[in-house]
């Protein structure tokens, strides 16, 4: 198959009875498993260390969803050592064996697919339609980088000099460490460790401490498709403990990283600092986040870009590097679009997320709330408050959703990311001034402009400065395949997840000249 023939997973219709029952189901059957206990495992051997990290079901913190026993730093230490020793029998295998193994992941999980929603729905916050697209991308990832793999394995071939056989192969780094995000703790989870695992790298992944249970699930995934045990660890821990230990560590050859800039730029310095005996420059792949801006020319449609940038800002409660958190707005439709976008906002519901009935569920814990509600307050000073504005009544961590127009350039909630349900409005006075708006931050993860005139849309491809850009839509939900994914500056590497480069940030090629005749 051709990589432009590849099709993504299609989205399940809850609002037909035959997918909506099924899903119903599926939370119950979930719920029927909260608190149940989680060892460490490496390699066949399973660790009780007794420390437990509760993981808690934000709509109703009161509800434990999983027990997951933490790692020691001796554990971690043990772990890269596995991971190490294992590594020459794993990067031999032959890549269509690890193809293989990785297309029954695949399928495991389109089979587990509405179990799968459910726990997102119940640990991560996620409505049901925000869970299926997380899923579905899960399996994009399983099936794209499985054709990816297969291209690396017989790439295309190099100018062959008179009386020489020349090639070029892929081979894998080593032991990498994974540590991906809380906000797609599936998808950019699998995506991440099925790409080091094809290639023939053995990982050691550190999932996010707000979702270690969708890990340890896809862990059975990994298990039934046949994954040797030595190949991969799912290491919960602390990263002051084990994180900082697993990047540090001479035998670490790559760190796959998703979350915030801090830690990012924090584990790129670690990373840059050459270890006892260590003989490779660590590579890192990094995601970083964004403050992420949709442009609102004068000649644009107004309800289509009202919507655009509503679904962008505040689908999972804006917890989305993607998500749109400025909008610029032409002057001469910046009243209008203030008017439409509140109305809209105004009937947004907010409540429990495994309630169907609810657009926006909770943020994903207490002290995320806390931030949010930090940073509106600060909003209030800096502009002008026309929707929402705190938080909501429930047991769960509900805020309201939260615009606040007239902010200037240098405003703190222009310039920095928020990470919840919070939308700055700036008024540009043209097209060419909106986006130098845009253009002024840190970030450049995603963006969109919306515009009819061509014109502005060619200059928008060429000066708008981030990694996916959208013309005439929203700047969230990019599909495995056809939005390679990832942004410059201070978004991270640029490393395009879901693109058909991304699996070359896993191996390093070596070049073979052989004579003949």
């Amino acid at each position: 198959m051709r990589l432009c023939d590849f099709r993504n997973e299609p989205y399940a219709d809850f609002s037909r009875p035959e997918n909506a029952g099924p899903m119903r189901e599926a939370l119950a059957k979930v719920r029927a498993e909260f608190g149940k206990e989680y060892p460490l495992r490496i390699g066949a051997a399973c660790h009780a260390t007794g420390s437990l990290l509760k993981s808690v079901n934000p709509s109703q913190p009161s509800e434990i969803v999983g027990l997951h026993h933490k790692a020691t730093p001796a554990l971690a230490q043990q772990a890269i050592a596995g991971a190490d020793a294992y590594f020459p029998s794993w990067a031999a295998k032959p890549p269509a064996e690890r193809v293989e193994l990785l297309r029954k992941a695949g399928a495991i999980l389109q089979r587990r697919k509405f179990e799968f929603n459910a726990w997102l729905v119940l640990e991560a916050g996620k409505s049901w339609a925000e869970a299926e697209a997380d899923v579905s991308e899960a399996i994009d990832f399983c099936l794209y980088y499985a054709l990816l793999a297969e291209r690396l394995a017989s790439p295309e071939p190099l100018v062959q000099l008179p009386g020489e056989r020349d090639e070029m192969r892929y081979l894998p780094l080593g032991v990498g460490v994974v540590i991906p995000p809380w906000n797609f703790p599936l998808a950019i989870l699998v995506g991440m460790t099925v790409a080091a695992l094809v290639t023939g790298n053995t990982v050691v992944v550190k999932p996010s401490s707000e979702t270690p249970t969708i890990a340890a699930k896809f862990a059975e995934v990994l298990d039934e498709a046949g994954f040797p045990p030595e190949s991969y660890t799912m290491m919960v821990g602390s990263g002051g403990e084990v994180g900082d230990l697993l990047v540090t560590h001479a035998r670490t050859r790559f760190i796959s990283f998703t979350g915030s800039r801090e830690v990012g730029l924090r584990i790129n310095e670690l990373a840059a600092k050459t270890a006892p005996g260590q003989i490779w420059i660590k590579r890192v792949i990094a995601e970083m986040g964004g403050k992420d801006a949709i442009l609102v020319d004068e000649e644009a449609d107004l309800d289509a870009a009202v919507q655009g940038v509503l679904w962008s800002a505040f689908g999972y409660q804006g917890q989305k590097c993607s998500a749109c958190s400025r909008a610029i707005v032409s002057e001469k439709l910046y009243d209008a679009f203030l008017e439409k976008l509140a109305a809209k906002v105004a009937e947004i519901k907010v409540g429990p997320a495994d309630d169907p009935a609810y657009y926006m569920g909770p943020v994903i814990s207490e002290r995320a709330m806390k931030t949010i509600l930090d940073y509106i307050e600060t909003g209030k000073k800096e502009g002008r408050l026309i929707a929402g504005g705190g938080r909501l009544a429930g047991e769960g961590y509900f805020v309201a959703p939260t615009v606040i127009a007239d902010i200037k350039p240098e405003a703190r909630v222009f310039q920095e990311e928020i990470f919840g349900p919070v939308l700055a409005v700036t008024k540009a006075k043209d097209f060419n001034e909106g986006l130098a708006m845009v253009n002024n931050s840190d970030y450049g993860l995603t963006g969109a402009v919306f515009t009819a005139n061509p014109a502005k849309i060619e200059k928008a491809k060429n000066e708008f400065f981030a990694g996916n850009l959208y013309i005439n839509r929203k700047c969230t939900g990019a599909m495995v395949g056809a939005h390679p994914f990832g942004g410059f500056n201070m978004s991270g590497t640029d490393s395009k997840a879901g693109g058909p480069d991304y699996l070359l940030w896993f191996v390093q090629a070596k070049s073979i000249a052989q004579k003949i005749g």
